[in-house]
């Protein structure tokens, strides 16, 4: 657990009593605000009188010098924000901005032993009439919202929704003063928006009493691209515009094109913002949902703060420091994992009001300040840095909580407290000590384990290695240069492929892996052809070494009927496609040795196989038929994918399209191949060519390799019936000799019917025995007396 400390109880600040008594006892809200070297801290007292709200500067460490305090009464305008700019003339160096509604700056320098300076007043704004009502800077440009009220003072202000204006302005402070740039608008005729700036981005957030259709979305602002994106976040819906003219700058234009989208989506839950310190911008809901969207417009959930929905005027208090989300809300800290989104520590504090402060150089430790003075939280680190975290061992009870709920009887609702106090569930404690002990330990002998914990972990090696490896590519995948992160991506879809097909597939597992297949295609093909084994032989067919567990887990995991319309298909309908986009040659043949698996592990009409629901060809041939654009070699693959299957209807399914299509060479090979599979299919292919060879004179080439195939229990009758039923239909008288040439002649037939003829009765092969028989009747036994 971390250590929460005093650093400091307000005495080494000038006028330390007066901070004090300012913070215990003055009015709320105020804002307080350190500078980027720590050493001043400015409080903004916002109320009105009495006290008078204003501004006042602290001094750390102090030797005297001018301060810095400022007052204001009404009518006079309220301040609106106060800004550290880096000043170039000296490295490190800062000045502050203190900005007023009505856009009156006044700019100041600390200066050691000399106090505070006012190096320039400056005008913000143009217009007489504009007030400020947001305020943020990035580097040396000022960014703000403005309201611009309409000329007419009697116009009814709610039907002027869109008098705002986005604008911003570089401040450069040199040797020869302070020097303002000029005016550039980035959107106007819009709604009010907080900005919050970022290094590279603005954000602008819609405010909370904001049109209804326009608090639907937020808006990214790219400064060096120009450009501005939409960003409805929780609907997925993100468009970016560019900014070459100032026509493009207005608002209701740049939505133009989205409003009937827009429209539909759901208002923005935000009840705080703040921007992190990777850039992003950390919103948290009413609802206590913390998420992070990303400069591309992307949403990303990190954390459900405890305690239900948070109330409009409930403070929360949000910073990054590193990669450690602090956040404080009702008295209660919360350290949050940025990237895994894991709560690494929850601390109840007993200080009433608590501000966040800068701590430069120190990621490790965060800064509080309180009404009786700064704390710092240091963030305690395990001593071996290869020691599983926290959350790892969380995660072991969260996944065992799932398992025992999902195959309890009972109604009582399974928490981790519940299992790791209960005793009657041994497995997790047993993982969670052994990943304690083990993976902690990189060359040493685990030491306090118990005996049977050992034997586990003896068994677990493997295993635990591999996670090692896994967790070490992973840090690569990080920290790797672009030119190698998608060898080390390929690694990582492998390991997590074959991860997935060794555990049990259930609809959860599925999603994952559709979601990886859809997202990796390239690596999830190659994890594919690596999991099973996939490769050709010398004689160029394709075989498979994979194990019979995999086989089981790619054709017995969940079907379609079972995972749903959600998008979601099975394993092998994934594979199958994997194998239409890469290697598309390949898919007949891998239907084939399914098929072979399949008569290997399941009886043929079992239920529980994968060919009791529908067949593997057809499943295939559902993945084909999905997509877009359709070929002829798509026409190809349907017929081997119908042959493959090797069944007696997609065979002859295959020989009525080859048929249509008038393939007869295709025709005659697959008739001559599948002819030699059982007598049944024998006769319907011989039948079928048989009524094609009386309609049309397209097979005449290939009767020398036809009529061999003819059934043995088909009669010279039974040809004839054949032909009579399918010869075609003439318009006109008929004639001996006709002229097209394409009548069908006994001298075609007489092969056939001499074949026929000549070959032995069924019923002469089965007395055959009797009639070869010496004698005939046979002799009468002797008779005894």
């Amino acid at each position: 657990a971390g250590m929460l400390r005093q650093v400091s109880d307000f005495s080494d600040f000038s006028r330390g009593h007066w901070l004090q008594e300012l913070l215990c006892h003055g009015e709320e809200p105020r804002h307080v605000q350190s500078s980027p070297d720590g050493q001043h801290l400015l409080v903004l007292q916002k109320s009105r009188p009495p006290p008078l709200p204003r501004v006042v500067a602290f001094q750390r460490h102090g030797i005297g010098g001018a301060d810095l305090e400022r007052n204001w009464q009404p009518p006079q305008p309220a301040l609106v924000g106060l800004l550290f700019l880096q000043s170039p003339v000296t490295l490190g160096s800062w000045v502050l901005a203190i900005v007023w509604e009505h856009g009156r700056t006044e700019v100041w320098h600390f200066v050691v032993a000399v106090g505070w300076q006012l190096l320039q007043t400056l005008e913000l704004c143009q217009g007489a009439r504009a007030r400020i009502v947001s305020l943020c800077s990035q580097r040396a440009s000022l960014v703000w919202c403005e309201e611009r009220p309409p000329l007419d003072a009697h116009s009814d202000m709610s039907k002027c929704a869109f008098r705002f204006c986005v604008c911003t302005r570089t401040l450069e402070v040199g040797e020869q003063g302070v020097r303002l740039g000029t005016v550039r608008i980035v959107l106007h005729n819009s709604p009010e928006y907080q900005v919050l700036a970022s290094p590279q981005h603005i954000f602008l957030v819609p405010a909370t009493d904001s049109f209804a259709t326009t608090s639907r979305f937020l808006l990214i602002w790219h400064p060096e691209k120009a450009k501005l994106t939409i960003a409805a976040p929780s609907a997925g819906f993100v468009h970016s515009k560019a900014l070459r003219s100032s026509s493009e700058s207005d608002f209701r234009k740049l939505l133009l094109g989205s409003v009937g989208l827009l429209s539909g989506l759901a208002p923005l839950d935000v009840h705080t913002s703040a921007v992190s310190n990777s850039g992003g911008l950390l919103l948290v809901s009413t609802k206590g949902a913390v998420n992070m969207v990303e400069p591309d417009g992307t949403q990303r959930h990190i954390f459900d703060l405890e305690g239900g929905p948070v109330a409009q005027g409930s403070p929360v208090q949000l910073k990054t420091f590193g990669s450690i989300l602090a956040c404080v809300l009702a008295g209660v800290l919360y350290l949050i994992d940025q990237n895994s989104g894991r709560l690494i520590e929850k601390k109840i504090l007993s200080m009433k009001e608590v501000h966040f402060l800068e701590s430069p150089g120190e990621e490790d430790s965060i800064q509080l300040l309180t009404q009786t003075g700064i704390y710092s939280f240091s963030i305690s680190k395990p001593e071996d840095s290869s020691r599983p975290e926290p959350c790892l061992i969380e995660m072991v009870f969260e996944e065992a909580c799932r398992y025992y709920q999902r195959r309890s009887l009972s109604s009582s609702k399974l928490t981790v407290e519940k299992l790791k106090k209960g005793g009657a569930f041994q497995a997790p404690v047993a993982l969670a000590a052994i990943l304690q002990h083990s993976l902690c330990q990189k060359q040493k002998p685990a030491r306090g384990l118990q005996d049977t914990y050992a034997k586990l972990l003896s068994t677990m090696s493997l295993e635990l290695q591999s996670y090692m490896s896994l967790e070490l590519l992973k840090t690569c995948v990080v920290c790797a240069p672009e030119s190698e992160v998608e060898s080390y991506c390929e690694e990582l879809i492998e390991q997590e492929v074959s991860r997935v097909l060794h555990s049990d597939i259930d609809k959860d597992n599925l999603a994952y892996l559709n979601s990886i297949f859809a997202s990796f295609p390239k690596a999830a093909w190659k994890a594919t052809r690596s999991c099973l084994q996939l490769q050709q032989n010398g004689d160029g067919l394709l075989v498979a070494r994979a194990t019979p567990e995999v086989w089981k887990k790619v054709l017995g995991g969940p079907q379609q009927e079972e995972v749903g319309q959600n998008g979601v298909v099975p394993l092998f309908e994934l594979i199958c496609a994997s194998f239409l986009r890469f290697k598309p040659k390949w898919l007949p043949s891998f239907v084939e040795l399914t098929q072979q698996y399949v008569s290997i592990s399941w009886a043929y009409s079992s239920k529980e196989g994968p060919e009791g629901r529908v067949p593997l060809y057809k499943r295939a041939l559902g993945v084909l038929a999905r997509k877009s654009k359709r070929s002829k070699a798509d026409d190809e693959m349907e017929l081997e994918l119908l042959l493959c299957s090797k069944r007696p209807k997609a065979v002859l399914q295959a020989l009525h399209l080859l048929i249509c299509l008038k393939r007869w060479q295709r025709v005659v090979e697959v008739a001559e191949k599948f002819s030699k599979l059982s007598p049944l299919l024998n006769k319907e292919i011989f039948t079928t060519l048989l009524a094609e060879f009386a309609q049309h004179r397209e097979l005449d080439p290939y009767l020398d390799t036809l009529w061999p195939l003819c059934p043995v229990e088909l009669t010279a009758s039974d040809i004839l019936a054949v032909v009579l039923q399918h010869l075609p239909c003439s318009q006109e008288d008929p004639v001996p000799f006709s002229r097209d040439g394409n009548q069908l002649t006994i001298g075609l037939l007489k092969p056939l019917l001499q074949r026929v003829v000549q070959r032995p009765c069924v019923q002469d092969e089965m007395y055959s025995d009797a009639l070869q028989s010496p004698t005939f009747p046979p002799p009468t036994p002797p008779r005894e007396h």
